[in-house]
């Protein structure tokens, strides 16, 4: 039998039925918010959602409050009339968030599920383990064996013909970072004619998936001004036919998430982690790096490593990391959410296997974050199903650097242009470098 040790919260629900005259919605509609734009408050404060429904009148909607998609708080059941609307209400006594999930089903059959999200205290959100005792040993030795290894790079020049890109160059690297394992590949830009140790530098790093490195990434960054990288994830060759991408996805990495998660050497995000310090060795062996900034950029599985990027390697001095995944892996152990990629092994009764929670402890975004003196910008998403804000704070929360993180209450995972530009802007300001006009997005950056 399954039991959990229950998290002190005091749900209140209030159902009621508010009057309202609009037109009904000819497909069904549903709307959740909180009753604070930021959704926003402290442990113990009432949280009110609103759930405003254009649904054919006696269209049933049932909804869930959780913690953050993890365990239950409620359940419940409303009617929807002329724009009828319920309320559902809540609390938490210690530091986390509440999810609403709503659904009505329309008249073709099809469910329509909308989402809203309160972060309680997030601030005050702790890591679900202490960092193991050898992790910064068990890193080190990692290190000292890439450093054996020679750093011959593998370089060819990338023809550029927009006139965009005539002051800079382009090249498709490739450099050994393991003895049995995939070399560090990737695109390198910068501005032609840059003088020695004149230019900050930039690593950019990719979501979950298997592509090629982006040319346009890493030109976007020399255009700005920077010594420029993008790599893939996997070290694989650059600017193959999409089928090439294709079928290695649905074969040798069709489960690279979740492989050798029993072992800590064998952790698939080791050799991953191993490939981003290599980046960043290329990176400062420029001739052109300035030796001050040091940046590193992604959003999702690319904020994973932006996270363990400045934890790993105390030359990063900047690093934006957006909706990250990769954060504590071991939430179960504290009754709450971890994020993608769901890496600890599960036993038949759906307790973790101690053996998958151990070893999965070495690639920890948060046990990183601890280590990170970086300056950092971070986003999240409140209604994040892939990286729960939950297992985003207990990251943020631990950096020990100036740091601002990018809220949006409303947002499921994703990294839209104005989050984007925010973390360009953040980061042009840390180089010192020219930024454009800063522009308004929606949605609240809290600084400490």
């Amino acid at each position: 039998m399954k039991i959990r040790i229950p998290v002190p919260a005091v749900v209140a629900i209030s159902l009621a039925l508010l009057a309202a005259s609009c037109a009904t919605a000819a497909e069904p509609l549903l709307s959740v918010t909180s009753n604070r734009p930021e959704a926003l408050y402290e442990t113990g404060e009432g949280v009110t959602f609103a759930l405003r429904s254009t649904a054919p009148a006696g269209t049933a909607i049932n909804w869930t409050l959780s913690l953050d998609g993890y365990r239950n708080l409620a359940t419940g059941k409303g009617s929807s009339g002329d724009a009828a609307s319920l309320t559902v209400k809540g609390s938490l006594s210690e530091p986390g968030f509440l999810l609403l999930t709503a659904t009505v089903t329309g008249t073709d059959g099809k469910p329509f599920t909308a989402y809203a999200a309160a972060g309680v205290s997030p601030e005050k959100i702790s890591p679900s383990l202490p960092v193991p005792a050898d992790f910064d040993s068990f890193w080190a030795k990692q290190k000292e064996t890439l450093a054996a290894i020679p750093m011959t790079v593998t370089s060819e020049p990338v023809p550029l013909t927009a006139k965009a890109d005539a002051a800079v160059e382009a090249f498709d690297i490739a450099v050994p970072a393991e003895t049995d394992g995939p070399p560090v590949t990737g695109y390198f830009a910068k501005p032609k004619g840059a003088a020695p140790k004149s230019l900050p530098a930039v690593l950019w790093v990719h979501g979950a998936g298997v592509r090629s490195s982006s040319l346009p990434a890493a030109l976007g960054g020399a255009r700005d001004g920077f010594l420029s990288m993008d790599i893939n994830a996997h070290g694989l060759p650059n600017g193959k036919p999409e089928e090439f991408y294709k079928q290695i996805s649905g074969g040798d990495l069709k489960t690279y998430r979740t492989d050798g998660n029993k072992n800590r050497d064998e952790v698939y995000f080791r050799g991953m982690f191993v490939r981003l310090q290599r980046a960043l060795d290329f990176l400062t062996a420029q001739p052109e790096w300035n030796g001050k900034t040091l940046a590193v950029i992604g959003h999702s599985q690319g904020g994973y490593q932006a996270l363990v990027a400045g934890g790993l390697d105390p030359r990063v001095t900047f690093i934006g990391s957006g909706v990250p995944a990769g954060c504590d892996h071991s939430g179960m152990k504290a009754d709450r959410i971890s994020g993608w990629p769901k890496i600890v092994a599960l036993l038949p009764d759906g307790e973790p296997d101690p053996v998958s929670l151990e070893a999965c402890r070495y690639v920890d975004a948060v046990n990183f974050a601890t280590r990170c003196k970086a300056e950092a910008i971070l986003s999240v998403g409140f209604v994040d199903r892939t990286c729960p804000p939950t297992s985003v704070y207990a990251a943020y929360n631990v950096l020990t650097g100036p740091k601002s993180i990018v809220t949006r209450p409303l947002m499921p995972h994703a990294s839209p242009e104005d989050v984007k530009t925010e973390f360009r802007l953040a980061l042009l300001k840390h180089a010192g470098l020219h930024a454009p006009p800063p522009v308004t997005a929606p949605g609240t950056v809290l600084t400490n």
